[in-house]
């Protein structure tokens, strides 16, 4: 990360310890906080509109600071620097923060730590770490802080400290680091962090889980699904979408970072539908389609037409007709010609039809016409 401009270096704090907190590498992550689809944000310190209200132990450890960045809106930090005085234990906790179903947060910390060999006369006690830690727990209101509870997530170091030279020069040299925790099981839990002699400034703190977002493939759909506990990946099974059928149980496997893998099966429009991206439209006039295949809707045969949406066959026109075991793609055929008999005719039973030639010698003769009706001429 390039090194960023200082806006403001806070006043208050100890020439030997002056951490500079706000600058403009902040700007761009606070005014958009645009975050990928498959992140769902369970805390996010930078965007707090009040002061955050996190419990601190003991008193003159860790402090609540109010700044205001280049659009005058207030930003939110804590920090410490009780680097002139040994045996330090200086605890800050976050309020309780619900997982939301999720087994498995992630937190990314954006922090800056002051390099202990630019502080002249600093004792040997002076760190350059500080240690993250939590605590599961279904009461959303406890108030003091046990640290024999607290789960150890990691000792956090900086990449990069800055110097009393960074602080003549403006700039900031900003670390994030990011660790995540598994297996929760709880309503929610509390994050700790704990000072034992550095000189932080805990510039912003985000939760987060990951999730595989909802998602349309070989026409089911699959729901948005949290990742698992672990590493492990999630089965998870598709939904038809309408007007679609099952060809194969569709399946995909949500990963841990939150992606999907590993498709399998599909659906398939029902007959009178094709697809269309991820969805199964009807049919247009003129077109059918007469099984539940992945093909598309195809123009009426010869002699045929579909007069409305969504046909599975096309019917025969007037004076043509199509015989039972014909298959539906075929052209429908011409009525047989009219016989020219000497002598009167009696009708042929409903669903026959004449063919031949009738005369005396040759007696008319009756046939049936599959799907349709008719009545020889007398």
């Amino acid at each position: 990360m390039a090194p960023a401009r200082v806006l403001w270096i806070y006043p208050s704090l100890p020439l030997l310890s002056s951490l500079l907190l706000l600058f403009h590498a902040l700007s761009p992550c606070r005014a958009l906080r645009n975050y990928p689809e498959n992140e769902v944000t369970l805390l996010d310190s930078m965007s707090a509109l009040a002061d955050l209200g996190w419990e601190a132990y003991p008193n003159e450890g860790w402090e609540e600071i109010s700044v205001m960045d280049e659009r005058n809106t207030p930003m939110r930090t804590y920090q410490v620097c009780n680097v002139m005085e040994a045996n330090q234990n200086n605890w800050l906790r976050t309020r309780h923060i619900s997982r939301e179903g999720a087994q498995r947060v992630h937190i990314e910390i954006k922090f800056t730590l002051r390099d202990c060999n630019s502080l002249p006369g600093v004792p040997g006690t002076c760190k350059e770490t500080f240690n993250m830690y939590y605590y599961e727990s279904n009461n959303a209101n406890l108030w003091f802080i046990k640290e024999s509870q607290y789960v150890k997530i990691d000792t956090i170091a900086a990449d990069e400290s800055f110097t009393q030279v960074d602080v003549g020069d403006r700039v900031m040299k900003l670390n994030t680091e990011v660790r995540d925790i598994s297996n929760l099981s709880k309503k929610g839990f509390y994050l700790a962090f704990q000072d034992l002699g550095a000189c932080i400034a805990l510039v912003s703190v985000r939760v987060f889980y990951k999730k595989c977002p909802l998602t349309v493939l070989n026409l089911a759909q699959f729901p948005d699904t949290i990742t698992g506990g672990d590493t492990a990946l999630v089965e998870v099974h598709g939904l038809c979408v309408n007007a679609s059928e099952e060809f194969e149980a569709p399946k995909m496997y949500c990963s841990a970072d939150g992606g999907w893998l590993v498709p399998i099966g599909r659906c398939v429009c029902k007959p009178g539908f094709e697809e269309n991206k991820d969805v199964c439209q009807p049919c247009r006039t003129g077109t059918y389609k007469a099984s539940a295949t992945d093909a598309y809707c195809t123009k009426c045969p010869p002699h045929s037409s579909s007069p409305q949406e969504q046909a599975v066959e096309c019917v025969c026109e007037k004076g043509f007709y199509r015989a039972e075991a014909d298959p539906r793609s075929m052209a429908c055929s011409p009525w047989p010609p009219s016989p020219t008999p000497t002598f009167p005719l009696s009708p042929c039973a409903l669903e026959s039809l004449a063919t031949g030639k009738a005369n005396q010698e040759s007696p008319r003769l009756c046939q049936r016409a599959p799907g349709a009706r008719c009545m020889a001429r007398a």
